[in-house]
């Protein structure tokens, strides 16, 4: 094991004059651009504009959360081939506090959004006020600042951490911060449960499913993996990192997501099979919106385009080595991870069957803008790996066996 390695300022930096240093203007720009859209287009069909912006939102916050997962995994299991890996984990979940701000928008759709929100809700609906004590606005508000608290909190300690440890080599830092990573999982995942709890299920509030926090994480894991996907082979195909991660380290990235996708199908269809096998009326009323009208082609979509077709697709060895189809991979799944959030919150808006709309597109854009505004200009200030890390020299030697 190296306790130091050495790499060029070139090797682990975005350069002067890189076209990537233009991603935060041109990412700002969209974001204000979709803003400027919304602004318009929201008037005329308000609660339009709180559904797209619920879907764009826990889409981009779902892929922040599943970087955090990431690295805190990559601290707790001790593993040496993602060190090279992770510091592109603690730019994407330093945007939690961005998600945070764009979080606001959505409290003044709360009436739009949750039928349990009304203040007479409770007062028609005898299992509504059985609930009344958990559904209700002030523990709603309580519970989304203790989540972004709790996330944020995580977040600072293990990026700053980790970047000072790129300054003093201190090895003591990776030992502490592996400490804290097994208990921060344990928090991460309670919150994470309770969050989707919150903004999803909640929104057909006579529904509920003990699996509902396992199929959250799941698309939040394997959206981030499909997210590094991307990244990496991008990086690589400009010049940046392209000596420092291998076609190992891609093989190891394609592995993951030909894993998780299957873990993904695996929850989802247990979950579908216990309350279809049950048959209680609340349980199946969410599945059975889902699998009318034209909702049940997008059920079926995601069953051939979220499982089967990366499944088949991510299983020969060549695919996951090549940065290229590691990437189309990658985007197909960003895409159904997309298209499974969509599914899950939109039924309660158009419960006739699938109905896109320009504010989709615009919420998309102002969301996703400031997402990858903020990351990109994280990635400007600081090494793209953590040169700090007494296994580093491990990860860039990694060999698959």
């Amino acid at each position: 094991m190296a306790d130091h390695v050495e790499l060029r300022p070139e090797q682990a930096t975005i350069p002067p004059g890189h076209s990537w240093n233009r991603l935060p203007l041109i990412a700002g720009a969209l974001a204000l651009l979709g803003a400027v859209a919304c602004a318009i287009l929201a008037p005329g069909n308000p609660k339009q504009f709180f559904f797209s912006w619920l879907v764009s939102f826990l889409f981009f916050t779902s892929l922040a959360l599943g970087a955090l997962f990431f690295v805190l995994i990559q601290y707790a299991a001790q593993g040496g081939w993602g060190i090279v890996l992770r510091r592109i984990g603690e730019t994407i979940f330093s945007t939690i506090p961005v998600m945070a701000a764009l979080f606001v928008p959505l409290l003044f759709g709360l009436h739009d959004l949750y039928e349990w929100s009304h203040a007479d809700a409770a007062e028609h609906d005898a299992l509504l006020a059985w609930k009344a004590p958990y559904l209700n606005v002030p523990f709603f508000l309580i519970r989304a600042a203790l989540f972004f608290g709790i996330w944020s909190f995580i977040a600072v300690v293990y990026y700053r951490g980790s970047r000072s440890q790129d300054a003093t080599g201190d090895h003591a830092v990776s030992a502490r911060l592996r400490k804290f990573a097994g208990p921060a999982i344990i928090v991460l995942a309670l919150t994470q449960t309770f969050a989707s709890i919150d903004w999803i299920m909640s929104l057909t509030p006579h529904w509920y499913s003990t699996m509902f926090g396992v199929y959250f994480f799941a698309g939040s894991w394997v959206g981030f993996i499909a997210l590094l996907s991307v990244v990496v082979p991008a990086m690589r195909g400009s010049g940046l990192l392209d000596t420092v991660i291998s076609a190992e380290h891609l093989q190891d990235i394609g592995k993951f997501l030909f894993a998780f996708t299957a873990f993904w199908a695996y929850i989802a269809f247990s979950q579908y099979f216990l309350m279809w096998y049950g048959n209680l009326p609340e349980e199946t009323i969410w599945y059975k919106a889902r699998m009318e009208g034209s909702w049940l082609t997008v059920s079926l979509l995601l069953l051939f385009g979220h499982f089967m077709a990366p499944f088949f697709y991510l299983m020969g060895r060549s695919v996951k080595r090549n940065g290229a189809t590691l990437a189309v991979g990658g985007a197909w799944i960003l895409l159904m991870h997309f298209v499974d959030l969509y599914w899950q919150v939109m039924p309660g808006l158009h419960p006739e069957g699938f109905g896109p709309s320009l504010l989709d597109g615009a919420a998309f854009m102002a969301v996703g803008g400031s997402f990858v505004a903020a990351a990109s200009w994280l990635m400007r200030r600081q090494a793209l790996v953590p040169l700090g890390d007494p296994r580093l020299g491990e990860s860039l030697a990694f060999e698959n066996v």
